[in-house]
């Protein structure tokens, strides 16, 4: 006879998509579904693009996954004691008075039946409220990489405050979005420390003179001093006062009665503070038990003690990349955003570290391409998909031409890939791509080598954010990616080499984010009477599932020449930056002095 089993759902909301997974007690994922969202560009461009998406179509795709993870896995309801949440890290915005969704598209802020009250993470329309921001210069910002990037919360809500009529912005309040979820779940109003002290400028009571959290000197400077009226009730509130501030994982509450029967689940079902998605792809990862080389992780504790995780650099790959790493105390690393106190676990610090666009680059290299459409039909001929079907075809010209490796085929192709801006180290979204060594090539051949280059790309900026971390202070010594680009080999072994450590591919390579977040949902319902929880990081040892090991094939010749190409990335970044200052000061003072091309 069978012993029953708790289990618990994670519930990830990514950019393009939602999915849930249902685990077990031990950590293995019983089912797994996913529906895609939507998402709408109201206005698109080289400057100032917008993307919403909608809470209402979000919370129905996760009930749609929800419902399919427990008919799939045939799991008792009742026998499901926790719920964890992860979400990009995008602003929500609903009425404090009747809690409905607000129209974010301007200008205007209609709502189109669609509720879309969410302004996506990758959104870059408040480009001057960002500017405005970090020219203040406010000690905050040191806490978020010493600017406070586009893509956090706050520029977008002050872009919201300077065009939406006031009466309107006067009844919004805030959320992250993975705060928003455990709202909707719980209609509690409960803030994690993750979404406010990582996007929103939240700096944890006691650090650096921090009385309330939130900065009121700040708000007030950029223009946002209506925010601070009643203790900041509408970002959530004071700890304490009027509000509550939890880690990840620590229990918000029940499940609700609406909320239950819309998932298919019983009322009161534990539910976890979340965190962003990123983050959950941390939880998800850095805790198996894996074995490394010494040199490769902390010989002075015990192989899975919590400062392993000192260690462990948590690379979560999709559309973009974030860079996670944990440390005992503060490590400040100019354009990588943190220190970032309590979000995971309680007195422990986060940086994070990351890439604008990944997975996204490497989709619009190729689409872009002349040649794309007619290799599409041949991957899909050969029962392949484009990725797999490229990395093929470059072994196999590297073959034919006899060349000692891949990259030996590039070797004189120089590419550049910020084409979003960057994020980290540089922190600079005016940062654009480049190219040295552009022929006129434009067959299946040319292409796959753009797209070589491009992963060499992503491999060597993986390299450059992993360097300014361990010289500002951290000790990564090993890389856990997580994320659909673990399946790309070519990939895994260019940044293991680039990198000089291990890259460590998760048991569940497409699920290691949801599976953290269903992680989550096990902490909180480990919640005793007094409120505390089992630690975060017995957990994740307990469920976490080691897959496999990517190390550098140690070929001196290609680690030579990938150094090589290493120094010539540097002086691209570095010379790009040179020649925006050198036109700027030519057109300073002229009547094209900022003027903005149509």
């Amino acid at each position: 006879m069978s012993v029953a089993q708790d289990h618990y759902i994670g519930i990830d909301v990514g950019t393009g998509s939602a999915r849930a997974c249902i685990i077990d007690s031990t950590g293995d994922i019983k089912a797994l579904a996913a529906q895609n969202i939507k998402l709408w560009t109201p206005s698109s461009g080289l400057e100032g693009s917008q993307y919403e998406q909608s809470t209402t179509d979000i919370w129905n795709a996760i009930c749609n996954c929800v419902k399919q993870v427990l008919a799939e896995s045939k799991v008792d309801p009742n026998s499901v004691k926790g719920i964890g949440f992860d979400a990009t890290c995008s602003l929500a915005v609903f009425t404090h008075d009747t809690n409905e969704p607000v129209p974010v598209t301007g200008p205007d802020f209609k709502n189109d039946g669609n509720d879309r009250n969410v302004i996506l993470w990758l959104d870059h329309r408040p480009l001057a409220e960002a500017e405005k921001i970090n020219n203040t210069n406010h000690n905050l910002l040191r806490y978020v990489g010493g600017k406070m990037s586009v893509e956090m919360e706050i520029p977008k809500v002050l872009w919201l405050k300077n065009n939406m009529p006031p009466e309107l912005f006067a009844r919004c309040k805030f959320f992250d979005l993975t705060d928003a979820l455990t709202y909707m779940a719980t209609g509690k109003e409960i803030r994690s420390f993750c979404s406010t002290v990582c996007k929103q400028g939240f700096v944890p009571v006691g650090v650096d003179g921090s009385v309330k959290g939130w900065q009121e000197d700040f708000y007030e400077t950029i223009g946002l001093s209506d925010l601070v009226t009643d203790n900041f009730i509408r970002m959530g509130g004071v700890d304490g006062v009027n509000g509550s501030w939890m880690s990840a994982g620590e229990l918000v509450g029940g499940l609700s009665e609406e909320a239950g029967q819309q998932l298919g689940l019983p009322a009161g079902i534990a539910i976890g503070s979340g965190v962003i998605d990123a983050y959950a792809g941390w939880i998800g990862t850095v805790g198996a038990k894996v074995k490394l080389s010494p040199g490769h992780r902390d010989d002075s504790v015990a192989p899975n003690d919590v400062s392993q995780a000192f260690t462990r650099l948590a690379a979560v790959a999709g559309t973009s990349t974030c860079h996670l790493a944990m440390s005992k105390g503060p490590v400040f690393v100019p354009g990588v955003w943190g220190p970032y106190r309590d979000v995971l676990i309680p007195g422990y610090w986060m940086a994070e570290g990351g890439q604008s666009a990944t997975g996204e680059l490497m989709k619009h290299m190729l689409e872009t391409h002349v040649a794309y459409d007619e290799t599409v039909k041949e991957a899909e001929a050969a029962g392949k998909n484009i990725y797999d079907y490229l990395n093929e075809h470059l072994k196999e010209m590297a073959k034919k031409t006899n060349a000692p490796s891949i990259s030996y085929l590039v070797r004189h192709f120089f590419f550049y890939g910020d084409l979003w801006g960057n994020r980290s180290p540089i922190a600079d979204p005016n940062m654009r791509g480049a190219i040295i060594g552009m022929s006129n090539d434009k067959s299946k051949d040319g292409m796959a080598l753009l797209y070589y280059s491009t992963m060499e790309f992503i491999a060597l900026q993986t390299r450059q954010i992993v360097e300014a971390m361990n010289t500002a202070g951290h000790t990564i010594k090993s890389i856990f990616m997580s994320g659909s680009q673990c399946q790309n080999e070519i990939l895994m072994d260019l940044i293991a080499t680039a990198c000089d450590m291990p890259v460590l591919i998760p048991r569940y390579v497409n699920a290691a984010v949801v599976h953290g977040a269903a992680m989550l949902g096990a902490k909180a319902a480990s919640a005793k009477p007094d409120g505390t929880t089992e630690p975060l990081w017995d957990i994740m040892n307990r469920m976490s599932k080691p897959g496999k090991t990517v190390w550098s094939r140690g070929d001196a010749a290609e680690k030579k020449l990938l150094d090589a190409k290493y120094e010539i990335f540097l002086d691209q970044a570095r010379t790009q930056q040179e020649y925006r200052k050198k036109i700027d000061a030519a057109l300073k003072g002229s009547s094209l002095e900022g003027q903005e091309a149509n």
